[in-house]
C-alpha cells in the first residue's frame, strides 16, 4: 500500500513532529495551519541533536490530494478543520485522527466517507518557536479503526511511522485503548490545570485525595462501559495505571495546564465530556468529574 504523500492539518507539537520525522525519511509532507510558518524547521531530538530541514508549510492546500490526511489539531478544533477541507477530499482518502479524548473520533468516523483510523500516542513533544519543535521523549503510537476494520491500512500507516523513527503498531481494539488514555487524561490533566501544578505534585496532600476521588468515579464509568484496565482489575487496576503515569511524567506540565497558562481553550470537553455523558447513560453520579467540567468551562462548580 503506497503512502508517500501526507497532508498534516494542525502544526502543533504532534503535527510538526510528524511532519519533520516523515520529511526526514523521504515522505512528501505538506503542513497546513491557520498562519504561515517558516519553511525551514528544526527538530530537537531526544538526544539533543538539532536537525534542520525544509517542510512545505501552507495555510491552504494546493495541487492534488495526498495519500493520507493526518488531523492533528486540538480536539475542539478538529471538526471545523476537517469541514474546511472536506469538499476537496476524495471520497476514499484515508483519514488519521490524532486527538485526545473520545469526542471527535466517533463523530468524524461517521462523517468522513473514506477509511478513518484513530491514533493514540505517548510521544512527548512541544513547540519551542515558530521554527522549532522539541521531541522531548520517545514513546509509542497505537493505530486502528473504531470498528476494528482497515487492518491493512493501519499496518501500512504504522510501518511508515516506524520507518520514520516514531514507534507505532496497528491494534484491533483502538476503541478500548482510547478509553484507557481517556482515563489517564481525566485523572491528571483537569486537576493539574485547575490547580496549576506539575503532574508530580498530584502525589502530595491534598491533591492526592482528589486524584483518588476522580479515579473512583472513572473506574465506575469504565465498569459500566465494559472497559477493563490494561493490567489488574477493577479500581486497583485503574489506580495502578494512573499513578504509574503520574510517576513517569512527574516533571511534566500537562498540555491542558499549558493551555490554561497561555490563555488558550482547553480540551476539557473532549476528555471529561465522554465520561460524564456515559455516567448519565448508566445512572451514575460523578460529582467531581462534573465539577471539573464546569470549572474548566468557566462556569461556577
Amino acid at each position: 500500500m503506497g503512502l508517500q504523500t501526507h497532508w498534516i492539518v494542525g502544526p502543533g507539537a504532534i503535527g510538526r513532529l510528524l511532519a519533520l520525522r516523515l520529511s526526514q525519511h523521504g515522505q512528501r509532507v505538506t503542513l497546513l495551519g491557520r498562519r504561515p510558518l517558516p519553511a525551514l524547521q528544526t527538530l530537537i531530538t531526544p538526544q539533543g541533536d538539532a536537525l534542520a530541514m525544509e517542510v512545505v508549510t501552507r495555510t491552504r492546500p494546493t495541487g492534488g490530494s495526498p495519500d493520507l490526511l493526518h488531523l492533528t489539531t486540538k480536539a475542539y478544533a478538529a471538526e471545523a478543520a476537517y469541514l474546511e477541507l472536506a469538499s476537496r477530499l476524495p471520497a476514499d482518502l484515508p483519514l488519521v485522527l490524532w486527538q485526545n479524548g473520545f469526542h471527535t473520533q466517533p463523530r468524524l468516523a461517521t462523517r468522513h466517507p473514506g477509511p478513518v483510523l484513530c491514533a493514540t500516542t505517548t510521544e512527548g513533544a512541544y513547540v519551542a518557536a515558530d521554527d522549532r519543535v522539541v521531541h522531548a521523549g520517545q514513546g509509542n503510537t497505537l493505530i486502528g479503526s473504531l470498528e476494528g476494520g482497515h487492518g491493512d491500512l493501519a499496518r501500512a500507516v504504522a510501518s511508515v511511522l516506524s520507518t520514520s523513527g516514531l514507534s507505532a503498531q496497528a491494534v484491533p481494539d483502538i476503541r478500548r485503548r482510547l478509553w484507557h488514555k481517556l482515563a489517564i487524561n481525566a485523572a491528571i490533566n483537569p486537576l493539574v490545570a485547575h490547580h496549576r501544578i506539575r503532574n508530580g505534585e498530584l502525589r502530595e496532600t491534598p491533591f492526592r485525595e482528589e486524584v483518588e476521588v476522580v479515579i473512583g468515579e472513572v473506574a465506575r464509568v469504565m465498569q459500566a462501559e465494559g472497559i477493563a484496565p490494561p493490567e489488574g482489575s477493577g479500581l486497583d487496576g485503574w489506580r495502578a495505571l494512573v499513578w504509574r503515569v503520574v510517576e513517569a511524567t512527574a516533571a511534566n506540565r500537562a498540555s491542558m495546564l499549558q493551555d490554561v497558562l497561555a490563555g488558550r481553550p482547553t480540551e476539557h470537553v473532549a476528555i471529561l465530556g465522554p465520561l460524564c455523558q456515559a455516567a448519565k447513560r448508566h445512572g451514575l453520579a460523578t460529582p467531581r468529574l462534573d465539577s471539573l467540567l464546569k470549572t474548566l468551562a468557566g462556569d461556577p462548580p
